[in-house]
């Protein structure tokens, strides 16, 4: 019986059993706003969704024109949906004939310029927020930043690490999240490949840019490559060169947080060029690799919920790891909430996967085979026989070791199933099986599928999308516990303004020595 046999029956068999049907998920949403004729929607972030700064629903990320729609914590598919779609129809019924675009590469961007940083009011934490973004913004540029994806956040009852490692200490949980993780890094190439929906991109995003590739030009002006997946997470849309040597490793909280707080103390010679003040205005916090630790781009985080004025590293030395950020996933176009239940399935059953499998310590080597498979595989990962690295110089078909993938899935699927009565884990593999060996299945499959035959389908899916939510009855929050919600933000935000001590560059120095 293998490591991850022996796992899994001591799950199905043991007290933590009923663990597996109260998995705990959240996410978080990315969406541009767009005019109805496709450009960006460059107007402020509407005062009617309340406080960005505050709004736990509703906020931005980058840029005023770049929404971040939230859920909390639900170990309930269907109710977290509910939640997610009650915030979108609150937003489409608010954003003033605007729809959401439905795809991770932005839209049409004529300039830089034409892309609002985010704004949070005059408190310190306010301008600090947004003074990162001009850094962001002068490192990377506002049309890199405007990409839009999806973050999936995940944890696992108590009772599950107890009945899997036989404690459910914190010191035990955290470092079984980081045996997860590193499985995770292993294995990231499998959701570009399956949820990947970013083959394509706006000539525009690309300007001024030396591109290492020969793009393809689709009759409707848009680019391509042959067999790409997620452009998105290639080194055309999420890259920092500068962090190419920080070498984060993810064998303990002590070794992580060691990590961090390193490279984010580490100089940057290319952005010191950039000046950190100009004419009695700060242009970035620092001129470091990182100005803050959140600037470290990863497909996947550990995360501890932390306290006013605490950075996530501080947070995670102090009470160890609460739950895992993925944040791999392209924004799925094909669904109006820019993930489907299925999905979500998939993921529960690939993270759990993690969880099972043996995991080895993390090595530079590893960190070095993984990331060239996940490039592959945002590159070409539909390329016919497309061949990965699996360690000490061998090489397996991408689509043998997906199939190895799935048939644990599939016994994992059949303990849960087997919890809830149901198949609905086996319904979610049976709809997605056929990707293994055919990529025209996959979400960058069918988008390209979409394009052979529409000269642009992100319209008339941002269209479609916004007669569907409109159409949606609130299921799980009211429209009045939203508003409530708009009214108090605001409230929160002017009483932060209104209370505040001391001189920004006072607050700015306190934070970055704790």
């Amino acid at each position: 019986m293998t490591e991850f046999e022996q796992n899994l029956s001591r799950l199905a068999q043991g007290e933590g059993r009923q663990a597996l049907q109260k998995l705990q998920r959240g996410i978080e949403r990315e969406a541009l706003r767009i005019l109805p004729q496709g450009a960006l929607a460059r107007d402020p972030h509407p005062e009617v969704l309340g406080s960005a700064l505050t709004n736990k629903w509703i906020t931005t990320d980058f840029s005023e024109s770049l929404l971040e729609l939230i859920t909390g914590v639900n170990d309930n598919v269907d109710q977290l949906l509910a939640e997610l779609g009650d915030v979108h129809h609150f937003v489409s019924e608010r954003i003033d004939g605007q729809y959401l675009w439905p795809q991770s590469m932005p839209c049409f961007i004529d300039h830089h310029e034409d892309v609002p940083i985010a704004q949070y009011g005059d408190s310190h934490v306010g301008r600090m927020k947004t003074l990162y973004r001009e850094g962001l913004k002068r490192r990377y540029g506002a049309k890199m930043q405007s990409i839009a994806g999806v973050h999936f956040n995940f944890s696992l009852p108590k009772a599950l690490w107890k009945g899997l490692k036989g404690s459910d200490s914190q010191e035990v949980i955290s470092d079984g999240y980081f045996h997860l993780i590193r499985n995770f890094r292993h294995q990231a190439w499998v959701l570009p490949y399956l949820f990947g929906a970013s083959p394509t991109l706006c000539p525009s995003f690309l300007e001024g840019r030396d591109v290492p590739f020969e793009f393809d030009t689709l009759p409707s002006g848009l680019l391509t490559l042959p067999y790409a997946t997620s452009l998105r997470m290639s080194d055309l849309g999420y890259t920092n060169s500068e962090q190419a040597n920080l070498q984060i490793r993810y064998n303990s909280v002590d070794q992580y947080v060691a990590d961090l707080k390193r490279a984010i103390t580490l100089p940057s010679a290319q952005f010191a060029k950039l000046g950190i003040e100009q004419e009695g205005q700060l242009l970035q916090l620092n001129a470091n690799i990182l100005q803050i630790e959140n600037e470290l781009y990863s497909a996947i985080r550990p995360k501890r919920t932390t306290h006013s004025g605490e950075t996530p590293s501080d947070a995670l030395a102090r009470a160890g790891v609460e739950y895992i950020e993925v944040r791999t996933l392209d924004v799925n176009p094909f669904e109006p909430l820019g993930i489907g239940r299925d999905q979500i399935l998939l993921l529960d059953l690939f993270l759990l996967d993690c969880a099972l499998l043996p995991s080895p310590c993390w090595t530079d080597a590893c960190q070095e085979q993984t990331q060239r498979n996940f490039e592959t595989v945002v590159i070409e990962g539909r390329k016919p026989g497309l061949l990965l690295e699996a360690g000490c110089g061998e090489q397996i078909g991408l689509a043998q070791w997906l199939q190895q993938s799935f048939d644990r899935w599939s016994k994992i699927a059949d303990v849960i199933d087997g919890l809830n009565g149901d198949t609905q884990y086996q319904d979610a593999l049976t709809l997605w099986r056929p990707a293994i060996a055919e990529p025209e299945h996959t979400l960058s499959g069918r988008l390209m599928a979409e394009h052979r035959q529409l000269d642009n389908p992100a319209m008339a899916l941002a269209k479609a999308h916004n007669v569907n939510l409109l159409a949606r009855d609130y299921a799980t929050l009211s429209e009045g516990r939203l508003q409530d919600e708009v009214s108090q933000s605001l409230q929160r935000q002017r009483q932060l303004e209104q209370q505040q001590t001391g001189t920004f560059e006072a607050y700015l120095k306190h934070y970055f020595q704790g």
